[in-house]
């Protein structure tokens, strides 16, 4: 339980970080181009609401042992997102914050026996309910950037840098896909020999922006990395 409540504080810090920037944005900040293709600021907030109450269904699923889905189907999730996009700053800003209260109150008070159940993905892989904060940490950490709004990967805290680069270069090292034959963060405990290939070595966040395609000073000099995120190694392993 100990790491669940110091990965239930980092989001819940993390989730700060975004309504403080949420609170900042305009209707005509919201009009403006997000990070993602085809995607303004306001859908990566409305995405964002959605996202925590799609998580809140999984840790509902754990704590009743009914089946939750996280989403009905990806035609209504998406759907979602179109439609809630073009709404008034102070809605859309309302919206983000009560889905980030409602998902802290439900993680808060759910029982310990509960986070050891398996609920399951969007795209159908399983998982303990504990690992729904690691999913909702890393929505709300890369969508933060992609607001594009002064938040950027530098002020990534190195908790969540620390877990997700391991978490991601665990997944390629299972997958392939990268033209590297070893990664290494020069400030964290994170070496992780891939293969055949060059070293590439960095700080952490400059590490993990490139291999989540959200920019990094030597981004363009490095191998593309392959699609992010993927499946966890972790539960593929087993």
């Amino acid at each position: 339980m100990e790491e669940v409540r110091a990965t239930l504080a980092e989001v819940e810090a993390a989730s700060k970080r975004l309504t403080a920037t949420a609170a900042e944005l305009t209707d005509d900040d919201l009009r403006a181009p997000s990070r993602l293709p085809g995607w303004t600021r306001g859908h990566v907030l409305a995405h964002l609401a959605r996202n925590a109450d799609s998580c809140w269904n999984l840790l509902e699923w754990a704590r009743t042992g009914a089946m939750i889905r996280q989403y009905p189907d990806d035609r209504v999730r998406e759907a979602g997102v179109e439609a809630n996009s073009g709404r008034p700053a102070t809605e859309l800003r309302a919206e983000l914050r009560l889905a980030v209260e409602r998902f802290a109150l439900q993680a808060a008070t759910l029982p310990e026996a509960a986070w050891r159940s398996t609920v399951a993905a969007r795209s159908g892989w399983t998982h303990p309910a504990w690992y729904v904060l690691h999913r909702r940490w890393r929505e709300v950490e890369a969508h933060h950037v992609d607001l594009d709004f002064g938040y950027t990967h530098t002020d990534w805290s190195p908790a969540y840098v620390r877990w997700e680069l391991g978490e991601t270069l665990a997944a390629i090292r299972l997958d392939g896909g990268l033209a590297a034959g070893r990664v290494r963060a020069t400030d964290l405990d994170v070496d992780v020999r891939l293969g055949d290939g060059p070293e590439i070595s960095a700080p952490g966040h400059e590490l993990l922006a490139w291999l989540t395609g959200r920019g990094g000073a030597s981004a363009a000099r490095w191998p593309a990395p392959p699609t992010w995120p993927g499946a966890p190694a972790r539960w593929r392993e087993s």
